[in-house]
């Protein structure tokens, strides 16, 4: 008669590994790499940018296309470069966004008085709709991507990322 696989917990893992040596994910925690700003905000974003894809599916947005809306609904009339530039996208791939926000009935793209040759994203009745939506599920998402922090650690982590978002010394 042959044993049954069991199935085996983490804490069961990390018990049963050898002294020095944990199981999973944790153990990588203490290297060189987990304490690098650059990974832990890169690491940061994907785990966020995941989280708030998969809760804004039910709207059939993500986040890029979000933020793209959330622009459109902000009242500055951006033109599609200063949308590629604030998000740091191509500009074609704000081409394929705007596309895709336009086909919805959710934006339209109106000759910029700035620059005739130009073109601003504005949000339509329905798009300002969509956004009100999608900012409330973009809210949670940010709270539960959060929630190890209090509102006043979450307060400072935003203005330090401002900070550093937007520091353009270069």
């Amino acid at each position: 008669m042959s044993a049954q696989p069991t199935a085996v917990s983490a804490t069961q893992q990390r018990a049963a590994a050898p002294a020095g040596i944990s199981a999973g994910i944790e153990r990588l925690e203490a290297t060189e790499l987990a304490a690098e700003i650059e990974f832990l905000t890169a690491r940061a974003r994907s785990l966020g940018s995941g989280r708030a894809n998969r809760m804004l599916a039910d709207l059939d947005l993500k986040v890029r296309s979000y933020s793209v809306l959330s622009l459109a609904c902000s009242g500055e009339n951006p033109s599609q470069r200063e949308l590629a530039d604030f998000l740091s996208l191509d500009p074609s791939q704000i081409v394929s966004l705007v596309d895709q926000l336009e086909k919805r009935g959710a934006v339209t793209r109106e000759a910029d008085p700035r620059d005739r040759r130009s073109k601003v994203i504005t949000a339509t009745a329905a798009g300002r709709r969509l956004y009100q939506e999608a900012s409330a599920v973009v809210r949670e998402s940010e709270a539960r991507s959060l929630r190890a922090l209090d509102e006043a650690e979450r307060e400072t982590l935003r203005g330090l990322l401002r900070r550093v978002a937007f520091d353009n010394g270069d």
